[in-house]
């Protein structure tokens, strides 16, 4: 997952840091944070205990919290990665603000944001038992979504040629097909296909989207090292 080292990249970070004084640019770059980390959230707080409705009242309250009260102004590269700055900054929530917000009823006056809580409950079972396990679990299948998600936008532009479907299947959670039989349903040889796949840059994808939550390229090193951690555990 490492990669070639290059000049480091904007990152999120950075344009959180931008978008302080911009209320909508604001918002548009705590929504893009939020869709990739409320189901890590939302993870974290089953296995912290907290029944299906707990949990769901806690991760909109606390997306709430984290869109309306200002969090972004907070938010400091300084302190590390984003990933880390937005679990402590939940579990303070949870620990000093959570009960008194439980008492306001979902659909009352709190602003609810629309997640999809039914799919999450259904992955939920197979997310590790220890919270912060779960958390990081579900960070590292994000990134490894979004990156895929991006590799088929470039084979659909057709900066990338070739079985789509089949290279896919090597980066996606499932046992992989074999060099062989991938490289058949290509109609290449296996060498051939090996160079293919390795042209489709899939690394770099990963290393970018990592990228986007850190403010240095020893943080980047030290996320993929806990992504690679979290998908095998």
């Amino acid at each position: 997952m490492g990669g070639e080292a290059r000049e480091f990249p904007p990152t999120r970070w950075t344009s959180i840091l931008a978008a302080q004084s911009d209320p909508a640019a604001r918002r548009r770059a705590l929504d893009d944070l939020l869709a990739s980390y409320w189901k890590p959230l939302y993870f974290y707080v089953r296995r912290k205990g907290r029944n299906v409705e707990d949990a769901k009242d806690a991760v909109q309250e606390f997306l709430t919290h984290v869109v309306e009260k200002d969090f972004i102004s907070h938010a400091d590269p300084a302190r590390g990665r984003f990933r880390g700055f937005l679990k402590t900054s939940f579990d303070h929530w949870l620990v000093n603000r959570y009960e008194e917000a439980s008492a306001k009823k979902r659909g009352g006056d709190a602003h609810i944001v629309p997640l999809d809580f039914e799919v999450a409950e259904r992955e939920c079972a197979a997310l590790p038992a220890d919270p912060l396990a779960a958390f990081d679990r579900e960070w590292a299948l994000g990134v490894m979504e979004r990156a895929v998600a991006r590799l088929r936008e470039e084979f659909e532009r057709g900066e990338r040629r070739g079985p789509f479907d089949v290279v896919r299947r090597f980066f996606v959670a499932g046992e992989p097909p074999s060099y062989e039989e991938a490289a058949r349903a290509s109609g290449m040889g296996a060498v051939q296909f090996k160079a293919f796949l390795h042209r489709a840059r899939f690394r770099v994808l990963v290393r970018e989207e990592v990228s986007h939550t850190v403010s240095s390229e020893a943080d980047i090193e030290a996320e993929i090292a806990d992504l690679v951690r979290a998908l095998r555990a």
